[in-house]
């Protein structure tokens, strides 16, 4: 059995709207289902790769967020980005990966993307997945 084609879990919603907020669960960089980057940033990935996966992170992020709310007219701010990069324990530019993700919330959503972020490093993600992104979305 191929991990990298695992689905999400049943348990959990890919967004929750609670009051004037939705949370977007954590979303890895998936294409068609696939996880297309795995691995360690700082050993198996270079820190572009790691940009392109958050990117990807991010984009799964707006479209779980478009399928919740039927687009994106509601969406008045990305209030926090979230960022987990699975990499080496001497490795710092977790930021310079997780911009990859706040780029592409910039240029869909103009200054509607800007967002205050955080950028962890972690020693493993599910799926053996190098990036997981998640936001907490204010709404109109």
């Amino acid at each position: 059995m191929d991990l990298n084609q695992h689905t999400p879990s049943s348990l959990i919603t890919p967004v929750t709207v609670f009051g004037n907020l939705a949370f977007v669960s954590g979303q890895l960089p998936r294409q068609n289902g696939v996880v297309m980057y795995s691995g360690k940033v700082g050993a198996d990935l270079s820190v572009d790769d790691g940009r392109q996966a958050a990117a990807l992170c991010a984009e799964a992020c707006l479209e779980a967020l478009a399928r919740a709310l039927d687009g994106h007219a509601r969406v008045a701010q990305i209030v926090k980005l979230t960022g987990f990069v699975a990499s080496t324990p001497e490795f710092t530019q977790q930021g310079a990966v997780i911009d990859g993700a706040s780029r592409v919330l910039i240029d869909a959503l103009g200054e509607r993307g800007r967002h205050a972020r955080s950028a962890i490093g972690v020693q493993q993600l599910p799926h053996g997945a190098a990036v997981e992104v998640e936001m907490i979305v204010g709404l109109t």
